[in-house]
């Protein structure tokens, strides 16, 4: 049965709908994930199915005695922290449940149940919102954006406990690998309709692909004919001529039927100073937030052409890395402003030592998290253009114009003032105006904030070739699975090379959390357990049907890990042939062979890291 049904809603601000005669629904059991571009409507379908906003036209039924928890972007949250998660249940009671301690772990470490809701910062809110939610009686979840604010081993998590507590949701993301992970359903949310695919995110676009090829065959012949019309129409002087007036009709509505350009960003060029042999170097790199080291004698080097990226829990000094490798004012102490990693562990100001060295021909473009704010009564175009009117994009050049139309600010929404821009659109042109500098070096902290999938890709595609050195942090592990070379992790204020990515960084965290775990502790959401610890624990009915179906989501599991390392493993062997076409280039270059060779041994390892992973997960999948 239903739990709700949506018949024929139609709802609009000011004169764009953004759903327009929408019917659908939410059965008991459904997992749902919604994508659309920002703006489409997906906040506001969510709104819709919880009540929380009133349509223009159409219905919407409930089942009777429904209990419906809501998750929405923004929280205003008052009260203590223990009363809003727990509410009114003792300590004892909720200490003593494996479930609840399970949420505690994920969603608030460091966070002090007695703290006051209204004096925490957006994050440790939204935090707290989710756990009061997921430990609610609820028979049916609406998630907008549940992973904002949540780091990777968090939102791994997530996705584990979703997957085992059988009730339905629909959840709004922009998070590719959580969709793959929990939904079996996805609504694609566009010029004020939505369609259904089934199966994940994988699923969806497979189907979304075959539907662009059908158009582009659709819209080949299309373009063939128009130029056959026009052709015709212009055969011979147009006073000698008598052409059939259908004919011309035919013409005149093939052109105005001429659909608008594909989305999509060219692979572009806009680093074009060439990068020396000396990139970024730390050195003896320490920072300190109170009684908490973030960085302990960090020393780490950058090499032209190195794609990084960075992954760590929240607090864990990601950020403070990224404000030092740009530039970050010290005075003669080492004192700096407190960074985003100081206010997450609730440090002071931050006191660092050591050194950065950086080259000559180094220009670095950096995206903080929270930038420089732009003067809101500045047109977006206009903002650009402050910093560059035109780019060299290849063999040409490219307007500020045409680079923002091709990150999704196109059109008139380039004439609105940057005050009246959403969330997503002005991350859009900060990170455009990174762009329009022409960096070598791009320092990127949490660049996908606020995009959506489709803007995603597009920056995935320009990253993909752009000719510069990157160091990314995000907890996008899609995205830096795209566009890094390698990853490294920030583990107790060290820097540590993870030739098996982002999966040995959650295995690392797992194997702490189990060392950590008193006997007798229940394992985290998600987490793998033996068999023998499988079959002697006492499961909940919902638990004990996720171990009947654990089988075939292991294999499905495997099989996606399998596809993952492949790709892997193509991008780390054209890093193997590249850096050995170096060696022999540079055979009489003594300096540059020792770089060189480090460089490769390194690369070999991570190969050889991931080939022994292929090969066990082919054998388990085989067997």
């Amino acid at each position: 049965m239903n739990l709700v049904n949506v018949e024929l809603a139609t709802k609009a601000y000011g004169p764009r709908k953004l759903l327009d005669q929408v019917s659908l629904g939410v059965a008991a059991g459904d997992r749902v994930g919604v994508v659309g571009r920002n703006g489409a409507g997906k906040t506001t379908l969510l709104e819709v199915l919880a009540g929380a906003a009133e349509l223009d036209s159409g219905r919407v039924s409930r089942a009777r005695d429904l209990r419906l928890g809501f998750l929405p972007q923004a929280e205003d949250l008052a009260g203590v922290v223990r009363d809003l998660v727990f509410g009114s249940r003792p300590e004892h009671e909720w200490a003593g449940d494996p479930r609840s301690r399970s949420v505690v772990a994920a969603l608030l470490p460091g966070i002090d149940p007695g703290a006051r809701a209204e004096r925490m910062s957006g994050g440790e809110r939204r935090r707290v919102a989710l756990a009061a939610l997921l430990l609610g009686p609820h028979d049916l979840l609406l998630l907008d954006e549940p992973t904002n604010h949540l780091d990777i081993g968090a939102i791994r998590w997530l996705a584990g406990y979703l997957r085992e507590h059988g009730r339905a949701f629909v959840v709004v993301t922009h998070d590719r690998w959580f969709l793959d992970e929990v939904t079996e359903q996805t609504w694609e949310v566009t010029d004020g309709q939505v369609h259904s695919y089934d199966g994940g995110y994988s699923a969806y676009v497979l189907a979304r692909a075959e539907r662009a090829r059908i158009a582009e065959a659709t819209d080949q012949r299309r373009r063939n004919l128009l130029r056959k019309e026009l052709a015709w129409l212009r055969r011979g002087p147009p006073a000698r001529t008598s052409k059939p007036k259908f004919r011309v009709e035919a013409a005149t509505a093939l052109i105005a039927g001429e659909p608008a350009p594909r989305d999509g960003v060219e692979l572009t060029r806009l680093a074009t100073a060439r990068l020396g042999k000396t990139v970024i170097e730390a050195e003896g790199l320490s920072a300190r937030a109170g009684d908490r080291a973030l960085l302990d004698d960090v020393t780490w080097r950058l090499g032209p052409g190195e794609r990084v990226g960075v992954v760590g829990v929240n607090g864990s000094g990601k950020t403070t890395l990224l404000n030092l490798l740009a530039g970050a004012p010290l005075d003669g102490t080492g004192r700096g402003a407190p960074s985003g990693d100081a206010r997450e562990t609730g440090g002071g100001s931050l006191i660092t030592s050591g050194r950065v060295v950086r080259g000559q021909t180094v220009r670095i473009g950096y995206l903080p998290q929270e930038p420089a704010p732009v003067d809101p009564r500045l047109r977006a175009l206009e903002a650009a253009e402050q910093v560059r009117r035109s780019v060299r994009v290849g063999s040409g050049e490219m307007s500020a114009s045409q680079l923002l139309d091709r990150l999704g600010l196109r059109g008139d929404r380039q004439w609105v003032p940057v005050a009246e821009l959403s969330g997503g659109e002005r991350r859009r042109l900060q990170l455009m105006m990174v762009l329009l500098d022409e960096p070598n070096v791009l320092l990127l902290d949490e660049p996908t904030n606020d995009l959506d999938i489709d803007t995603l890709t597009e920056l995935e595609d320009m990253l993909d070739g752009w000719p510069g050195s990157m160091v990314a942090v995000s907890h996008d592990r899609y995205f830096l699975e795209r566009v890094t070379d390698h990853v490294v992790a920030l583990l107790g204020g060290h820097l540590d090379y993870l030739a098996g990515g982002v999966t040995e960084y959650l295995g690392r965290l797992d194997r702490a959390a189990g060392a950590a775990a008193p006997a007798g502790a229940a394992p985290r959401a998600g987490a793998r357990t033996s068999p023998a610890a499988r079959a002697g624990a006492q499961a909940s009915p919902a638990a004990r049907a996720g171990a009947q179906a654990s089988p075939a989501a292991r294999q499905r599991a495997a099989q996606k890990e399998l596809t993952r390392l492949e790709r892997q493993l193509d991008r780390v062997s054209g890093r193997e042939a590249e850096l050995t076409e170096a060696l022999a280039e540079h055979a009489s270059d003594y300096t540059r062979l020792i770089d060189l060779g480090a460089q490769l041994r390194a690369v070999q390892q991570e190969k050889a890291g991931l080939e022994d992973r292929w090969l066990a997960l082919a054998e388990e999948l085989s067997g």
